[in-house]
């Protein structure tokens, strides 16, 4: 039977061990690549409006991510409020980017240790989804101490933007079980205009290096549920705005054409993408077709592409209870 590694190292100590390194961090917040340097433990915030305190901002059984990771019974998503991106088109803008709305929502590390065993135990989902997490990794490794002697056991995925630190991913080696990273930007420009963030790129490709090293491609069990490995997300953006050719021979040349992909064609003009003429509207048939082609370029086979179909349906809505998502994402293998 399948152990995450993250039991072992509790056993030993050294889960706790981390935790703690990562907590006095916060003191001088270097978390993600902002390096902000603010007491977040004294309540300052930084860049990500997050102070010492986790912000929990939805949990359910998501049945609309990748069927390796929804399989049957959902992932259990804790959806994370605030973030160390700025995406003008973010379509969590509703817990991302509005700090006011999320003070309600701070919870403390043992209750995040209970969300977590509540998506294990009552909702028997396959995983535990982190989205979000990179702005709070010490709160989670700190839950993770609290939730193993609970008896917790599934999977963690780590579900970021894929803007996350070298120094902080290297203290989640053999924690994190499954990486599901973006890549956004092949232009570090474009993703300081439209997120941000500066050197985007430079940080999303040592980042995704990084959780290769770590966990190497997908694995799935005799149920075609992952437990282990890399999945990388790229939504295409309108008019080449994500360079997605060029990120595509990135990840082919850099990593391998067998790297697993989730290719996503569900963007649309949320927040204040309404008012940017570039981004006010949803991709082309025509510019979905340049993607799928690429793809087929460099042999890339293995994963999953979104079908075009009406990209309305996957806008999460945080103000309903219980559950952000009105229809599943609908997509087909590679």
């Amino acid at each position: 039977m399948y152990e995450p590694g993250y039991i072992a190292l509790y056993r030993s100590g050294e889960l706790k061990r981390r935790a703690d390194a990562l907590v006095t961090r916060l003191a001088s917040c270097d978390i993600c690549p902002l390096n902000c340097g603010v007491n977040r433990l004294a309540g300052q915030k930084g860049f990500c409006r997050s102070g010492r305190n986790p912000v929990v901002s939805s949990c359910c059984a998501h049945h609309g991510e990748e069927p390796v990771l929804s399989g049957t019974f959902g992932s259990g998503t804790i959806f994370f409020g605030n973030c160390n991106m700025r995406c003008v088109y973010c379509q969590n803008f509703q817990i991302s980017q509005d700090p006011d709305t999320q003070q309600a929502n701070e919870v403390d590390s043992h209750i995040l240790a209970e969300r977590m065993l509540y998506l294990q135990d009552e909702l028997h989902c396959h995983n535990i989804n982190l989205v979000s997490p990179s702005h709070f990794v010490p709160q989670i490794i700190e839950a993770l101490v609290e939730a193993v002697p609970g008896g917790l056991h599934l999977p963690l995925v780590y579900n970021s933007g894929g803007y996350d630190s070298l120094e902080t991913l290297s203290a989640l080696d053999g924690i994190v079980n499954i990486y599901l990273p973006d890549i956004r930007y092949a232009s570090s420009e474009n993703a300081k205009k439209y997120s941000g963030v500066p050197d985007y790129v430079k940080h999303n490709r040592q980042a995704i290096r990084e959780m290769w090293r770590q966990v190497g491609n997908l694995r799935v069990n005799e149920n075609e549920i992952a437990y282990q490995g890399l999945i990388v997300r790229h939504l295409i953006l309108p008019g080449g705005m994500a360079g997605s050719e060029e990120s595509l021979k990135w990840l082919s040349k850099t990593i391998t054409p067998e790297v697993t992909m989730s290719v996503m064609s569900q963007y649309y003009p949320s927040h204040q993408a309404v008012n940017i003429a570039e981004l006010s509207r949803t991709i082309t048939y025509e510019e979905y077709a340049v993607v799928v082609k690429e793809m087929e370029k460099l042999g890339m086979e293995n994963g999953w592409l979104q079908e075009m179909d009406a990209p309305a349906n996957y806008l999460p809505d945080f103000t309903r209870e219980g559950h952000p998502f009105i229809a599943p994402d609908t997509d087909k293998k590679i």
